[in-house]
């Protein structure tokens, strides 16, 4: 019998806050219920970000949640060869291309193209405009002449070949209690064009990085936040071009604050260490998360 593999997994570029709590608690509720293994992932592959402090202070809170976790944690930062691997395979497979366009010139030539069509840019489900096609449809030659002058570039999917490459996607999606029945939900990677996989200063994007580690973390249940459901189409997308084992999704609620926002650490919302120094207590923050 499989024992099930649940991952809290955050990046350690601000303080948690609940909306973090909750996702960190429903794992290990879950992890604890069905007899399996909880783990910690430090998502620090974005090196101009990440802190140490913050990833101190992360576990700090973890401990004083009363999460028991494997040790020792992985990070990311630790494993660039990894998603170097990933990489390769899915460029032996003719699905890379560097992207040269900045978020100005991106925002230029759609606009140019809206203009000219007199309708709205594609966006994809997060609210961001796709990727224009010219980088992809350039020459090796060209992209390679580009880059050699020191033109800095990111490294992208091509969506249309890969969907094409792989067929219809689905993923299994389980409720509040896993053992419950679980629904299959179609899914569309192509509704975010074509991603980015790794940057100039890092070696993985998120969509890459997060199905690489789940795999080699022999991960099964994967249980995050709502504003992640739509990317699990690309993530199966991904899995299924690089051969990985699909875990089960269940997508939980988000915590939102008085102007009906998700939490967010860019945003200052209040992290757990300061509820912790006001009194509040694991009851309170369990109460406060809706976990009773």
């Amino acid at each position: 019998m499989t024992v099930p593999v649940f991952r809290f997994a955050p990046s350690p570029n601000g303080p948690l806050h609940l909306g973090h709590a909750l996702s960190a608690l429903v794992n290990a509720d879950m992890a604890a219920a069905a007899g399996g293994r909880m783990l910690v992932r430090i998502e620090d592959v974005d090196v101009t970000r990440a802190r140490p402090e913050h990833e101190r202070a992360i576990l700090d809170d973890l401990d004083w949640l009363g999460i028991a976790y494997e040790r020792p944690v992985r990070r990311q930062s630790e494993h660039a060869d990894d998603y170097a691997s990933a990489l390769e395979r899915l460029a032996a497979l003719g699905l890379v291309y560097r992207s040269f366009l900045s978020r100005t010139e991106i925002a230029a030539a759609i606009a140019v193209e809206e203009a000219r069509n007199g309708q709205p840019w594609p966006r994809d489900p997060d609210g961001a405009p796709l990727y224009p096609s010219r980088d992809r449809d350039r020459l090796e030659d060209e992209a390679e002449a580009l880059a050699n002058a020191g033109h800095p570039y990111a490294l992208r999917l091509d969506m249309t070949k890969a969907a094409r490459l792989v067929g219809p996607l689905s993923w299994q999606e389980f409720g509040d209690h896993r053992d419950g029945p679980a629904s299959t939900i179609v899914a569309d990677p192509a509704a975010w064009g074509d991603i980015v996989l790794a940057g100039k200063f890092v070696p993985a994007a998120y969509h890459l990085a997060v199905v690489v580690d789940d795999a080699l973390q022999g991960v099964t249940d994967v249980v995050r936040g709502r504003d992640l459901y739509y990317a699990t189409a690309v993530h199966r997308l991904l899995q299924t071009l690089l051969g990985l084992p699909a875990p089960r999704y269940h997508h939980h609620r988000l915590i939102t604050g008085p102007d009906g926002r998700k939490l967010s650490k860019s945003k200052g919302s209040e992290g757990l260490a300061a509820l912790r120094v006001a009194g509040a207590t694991v009851t309170d923050i369990r109460r406060m998360v809706g976990l009773g």
